[in-house]
């Protein structure tokens, strides 16, 4: 048998900024909409995430690949491959093999500034670089209050080349009655943006 048929590939990057929770619950979306995904974590990430939820990760990278493949139900070998910090044979890393589509969620304020600047110091920076360069779809997930001068700096200058900044500020006007209600607004809104049909949040209007 082949492998199975994938709608499309989305790079999806989490860091260390608070708000694990949108990362992982997009990632669980993305999966269930039948979406390769290539994730990448930085090592912020891995600690927001055993802070923030239940989950305990492996400390092995490729545990880590089985671990969420297998928690988020990844359709067999290849819908789900997680990269490193330092592979840059990963596809992310080349205009010639990224996707059309990459999600930082959340991404701290480090991360923002790194990009804006096109450090590239690691593959996240350098997936997002490429993005960017490639004028590609890049979205953005900043989770911090207040902004300061600098964040608002550089969401500015990232929105200049091309990028969305899509903050994690859920909406009221669902009436949402659980903390997965306010997850699932902005999980929505990234799915809308990303063009995969998702029943998470209804049109407004609808």
């Amino acid at each position: 048998m082949g492998q199975p048929a994938f709608s499309k590939t989305v790079t999806l990057a989490m860091t260390g900024a608070s708000g694990a929770q949108y990362g992982l619950r997009l990632l669980q979306c993305l999966l269930a909409a039948r979406v390769r995904v290539w994730l990448l974590l930085s090592d912020a990430a891995r600690v927001v995430i055993n802070t923030e939820t239940e989950l305990h990760l492996p400390e092995d990278e490729s545990e880590q690949e089985a671990f969420f493949a297998a928690r988020f139900g990844a359709r067999g070998e290849g819908q789900l491959k997680l990269f490193g910090k330092r592979d840059w044979f990963s596809p992310v890393a080349s205009g010639s093999g990224a996707p059309a589509s990459m999600v930082i969620c959340p991404a701290s304020g480090g991360t923002l500034s790194a990009i804006a600047c096109g450090a590239s110091n690691n593959l996240i920076e350098r997936a997002a670089d490429v993005a960017l360069k490639e004028r590609r779809q890049l979205l953005l997930v900043p989770r911090e209050t207040p902004y300061s001068e600098i964040h608002l700096e550089n969401m500015l200058k990232l929105t200049r080349m091309g990028a969305v900044i899509l903050p994690a500020s859920p909406g009221f006007y669902q009436q949402p009655r659980s903390v997965e209600d306010l997850v699932d607004f902005i999980v929505a809104r990234l799915l809308d943006h990303l063009g995969v049909e998702q029943n998470l949040l209804p049109e407004w209007g609808g």
